[in-house]
């Protein structure tokens, strides 16, 4: 991937310097082996943790405390103090990459939503090291992977994310990689559209009113497919608008990443055997099949995986 131009954003906040405290605890750490809300099934807890998406508290209004198998609602926690951050655009390779694609991803969406009479503002991305303050979503940790925390409008994300999709997942190789994070970033903006859109906010309701564990989860598999799909569009329209930024082999470690954390290769890995009704990200074929819908197509309308019983 070719970003040499992008548009640095500087609607960051780097705490990578953090070391990790956060400033203020509380929050909700992601259980291995009993308490808090986990992001999967208690099976594949320990891979799905890691595998992007929204914050699971937003999505899984019916998810069940893996200490009880109780319900409870999604809940924000307020008054919270701010982690020491450095706002701007980042001037390390990494923090530069970031804040060039976080442009990119904002200056395409503008277009989109301009284009429908709409106005857009684009989220703010959080880095961090280990641990922080996650605002009204709780405390942002390494092992839940980026999220995107809709009542702040923030993508939380450790860099060394990126590591483990190339070293633990074998999502990608090389400079390929390079691609692969921003596939990630725009995914986590695709649930930034979803909020403006409202989609969020009408899951949650619709995940409150499941009859099952196995209904909520079918809802999350939707959101995110819609997510990978709409990281696709994104990837469309840079694509007219900077002619020659995608480099040889870099869709393909897009889809290397989404078929390497589809939930049936994690299932799979972690247990030998796969359980669908435990999906909440969707399989490898979803992901991929979903984020090149929306690369071919360019356009959200060819995002709705809400209009389909099985996307």
């Amino acid at each position: 991937m070719r970003y040499d131009d992008f548009r640095r954003s500087d609607n960051i906040d780097d705490r990578r310097d953090d070391e990790g405290g956060g400033g203020g605890g509380g929050g909700f750490g992601l259980p291995m082996g009993g308490g808090g809300l986990g992001i999967g099934t208690v099976i594949v807890l320990g891979l799905v943790g890691w595998a992007f998406g929204i914050d699971p508290r937003i999505l899984i209004g019916g998810a069940e405390i893996l200490t009880g198998g109780q319900q409870q609602a999604p809940t924000y926690q307020t008054d919270r103090r701010s982690a020491p951050s450095k706002g701007g655009a980042p001037t390390d390779e990494m923090g530069s990459m970031i804040s060039g694609v976080l442009g990119e991803i904002d200056d395409r969406w503008t277009e989109i939503f301009k284009d429908s009479g709409q106005s857009y503002s684009g989220p703010r991305i959080v880095l961090f090291k280990n641990a922080t303050n996650g605002g009204r979503c709780g405390m942002a940790q390494s092992a839940m992977g980026p999220f995107y925390c809709p009542p702040d409008k923030q993508i939380f994300l450790d860099t060394g994310f990126f590591r483990q999709v190339e070293t633990r997942f074998h999502g990608c190789s090389g400079n390929a990689c390079k691609f692969t994070a921003a596939y990630i970033i725009a995914h986590e903006a695709g649930h930034h559209i979803q909020n403006l859109l409202g989609i969020l906010p009408r899951v949650t309701r619709l995940q409150e009113q499941a009859g099952s564990k196995a209904a909520a989860n079918a809802l999350q598999v939707k959101v995110e497919l819609q997510a990978d799909c709409l990281s696709g569009v994104w990837v469309n329209r840079e694509e007219k608008k900077r002619p020659g930024f995608l480099e040889a082999g870099d869709i393909d470690a897009a889809l290397q990443t989404a078929s390497a954390i589809g939930d049936d290769t994690l299932q799979r890995q972690a247990q030998g055997r796969v359980v669908p009704d435990s999906f909440t990200h969707g399989s490898a074929e979803q992901r991929k099949r979903w984020f090149m819908t929306g690369y071919q197509q360019g356009t959200v309308q060819a995002c709705n995986t809400f209009a389909v019983d099985r996307p």
